[in-house]
Order: structure tokens, then sequence, then C-alpha cells
């Protein structure tokens, strides 16, 4: 689910709607010819000479939202110099208001995609984009239901009894499985128009966001810490932040593959248990309404409520994907309605580059 215009940051929140394939590929190459980072100089400055970055690999990665913390990794791996080290001359090409960076990996014109979670994934398997997903940044879709401090909710189930502010691509996809799973009725739904005023004005509420921000925005605006309920860790077992390619680049070049996603985990690494204040500093740089306080806030929930480094991540390293789970989910958005059971899922993600504990050394108390 990418994210929608934000007119400040952080007091209005973000959606992340499912990537549109049919935008016209010719509105997305304006956009790529705008909106790409000149970065890779920055990275080969810390790494190396001028002469040394001219033998490396080019390679363009995509986000699906202006600079922010949930791409700190990807920043850090950039101006730490860990892709210089690793042959690559990365550029980042941001995502932000009404950009579709996704359509130029089909086409060619960037190497990597940020994809947010695995429905994306099963999407390009159902309208047979030739592309896959080759590592999960994210153990943990940043997906959460906020409720008002106070005894109306003690638990996650007591949710269902408030008004829900929820996204149309949330009632299309999360939403259901709450209905499936947990009893939650459409009767309840009010649409979410990215505004949290309603939800503040409404103690007999709740509303959708993103453990790293929303939260935040909240406490800064209504000086009230919220509920935060993450549904990752009710059931909704998707991966977020996967990396994703072509096809044809794996086949093809199956080595940039591996370094590139090598080089990215031990970012992610060294953004949550390091010193990642270069990286912060390139973030506020590309996205000038960044702030410190939220960088550290995000930093912190991320570690906090083990967004990038949990589950299968502690045992294989960051980045980790499981047959089991890709299963699991699914299975899941097949028997509530949300994904066709006639799509090969085992074609949209390839364990190939990942679950090789690459960087778990570097992982901290």
């Amino acid at each position: 689910m990418q994210r929608p215009a934000m007119s400040r940051r952080p007091t209005l929140p973000r959606k992340r709607p499912r990537a549109a394939w049919g935008q016209a590929a010719a509105s997305a190459l304006s956009r790529f010819t705008v909106g790409v980072i000149v970065a890779s100089a920055a990275a080969g400055n810390l790494a190396g000479t001028a002469a040394v970055a001219q033998t490396r690999d080019k390679v363009a990665f995509a986000t699906n939202w202006v600079a922010e913390a949930e791409h700190g990794g990807f920043y850090q791996a950039l101006v730490d110099g860990t892709y210089g080290r690793y042959g690559l001359d990365v550029t980042i090409v941001p995502g932000g208001p009404q950009v579709n960076n996704r359509i130029l990996l089909p086409i060619g014109k960037i190497d990597f995609y940020l994809s947010a979670n695995t429905l994306q994934a099963f999407d390009a398997v159902e309208q047979n984009i030739p592309t896959l997903a080759v590592a999960a940044m994210f153990q943990k879709d940043p997906q959460v239901l906020i409720a008002h401090p106070g005894p109306a909710v003690n638990d996650f189930t007591d949710l269902k009894n408030l008004t829900l502010y929820v996204s149309k691509e949330g009632i299309a996809t999360y939403f259901q499985w709450l209905k499936a799973d947990y009893g939650f009725l459409d009767a309840r739904v009010r649409p979410y128009t990215f505004n949290p005023q309603p939800f503040i004005a409404d103690r007999n509420s709740a509303m959708q966001g993103y453990v790293t921000s929303e939260p935040y925005a909240i406490e800064k605006q209504a000086r009230f810490t919220p509920k935060v309920f993450l549904i990752a860790d009710y059931g909704f077992n998707s991966y977020s932040t996967l990396i994703e390619t072509r096809r044809d680049l794996v086949e093809r070049n199956p080595d940039l593959v591996q370094r590139f996603v090598d080089a990215t985990i031990i970012g992610w690494y060294h953004y949550i248990y390091g010193d990642n204040a270069a990286a912060n500093e390139m973030i506020k740089r590309q996205n000038p309404e960044m702030t410190d306080e939220l960088l550290a806030y995000s930093v912190a929930k991320m570690k906090e409520y083990g967004i990038v480094d949990s589950g299968d991540a502690l045992e294989f390293g960051v980045g980790a994907m499981t047959d089991a789970r890709m299963a699991s989910f699914f299975n899941k958005m097949v028997r509530i309605g949300v994904t066709k059971p006639s799509i090969d899922y085992r074609k949209s993600y390839s364990l190939r580059f990942v679950n090789h504990k690459v960087g778990i050394e570097l992982r901290r108390p």
C-alpha cells in the first residue's frame, strides 16, 4: 500500500494503497526524470575514489514514498559506503504524492523497488507482471489500529465495538481479515480521510495508522498517548518493505541482485542498531518536513515492535522470508476473498537471496 500526499508532516497521516499498474508509463517516466536523487556521489566520497566508483555496477532503486525512517536501511547503506563496498553505485529514486514508481520496474527504468507488502507481489502474478520479491526488510507490517486511552478498550477485540476510521484500501484488504477472524462489522466503519481530527474528537472511535508515525502525530496534536494495536501481532502476517526486482534481472545477473540484497541487509542492521546520524541527515535533506524527533521515534518503534528484526529474521537474518509464511498469508487472503485461489503465489517471490544470516553478527541488545 503506497502513501498519499501530505500537506504537513507528521500531522496528516499517510495511506499506502495497493499500487495501480495501469497508470500511464509516460507519466511515470516524466516523474522519474524529475524525482531522481543523484545520491551515489555521496556514497562514492565515503567509500573510495571516483576512479574506483566507475567500476561499480549502476543500480537504480525506487521507494514508495518520500524519504523517512521506514527507508532508513537503504539510505544507511548508501551514505556509509556499504553499497560501494559491494561494488554498487546506487541511485535512490524517491516516491511521493501522485508518484507511482512501481511502474518503472517492469519497463526497466529502475532495477529494484520498495514494495509495501506481500499482497503487491501476489498482484504482480495475477496481472502477469514479470517481477518478484527477493527480500523482506520488515518482518511485520507496521499497520496499526489506534484507540483513545481509557477503559473502553482493554484488548484487541474491544476495537470492534468502536467507530472505525478505515481507508478504502484498508477496507479492501486487512479489514476483510478483521471481519472474518475477529467479527468486525461494516456498519462500524467510517471513511478515513487521512485527517486524525474525527478520531481525536470521538473517544469511542479508532483509526488506522502506521506504528512509526500516526501515534506520534496524535500525541503531538491531542496531547494524549493513544492505545496502539499492531495488526501483525494478531495474525495479519504479511511481510512489508519488500525488495522487488524483475525476473529477467534475477536470471541474467543474480550476482547483482545478491549484492544489493546483502548490502541492504547490512544497511538495516547498522540503521537499527548502530550510528544512523548520517542516514538521517540525508533523509532530512531529501524530505525537509522530517524531524530528528520523529526519526528517533520511528526507529524506537521499529525496535520495540520488532518490525525489522523478529520472527524468522532472528534465526536467518534481516530480510528473511520462508515458504511457510508465504503459504500461510496466501491461504488467509484466499479464505477471506482478498486474493484469488487460482494465483500461483509461489511465483511471487524467491528465497534464493535471503536466509543466509548476512550481517547477523551486527545485531545488538
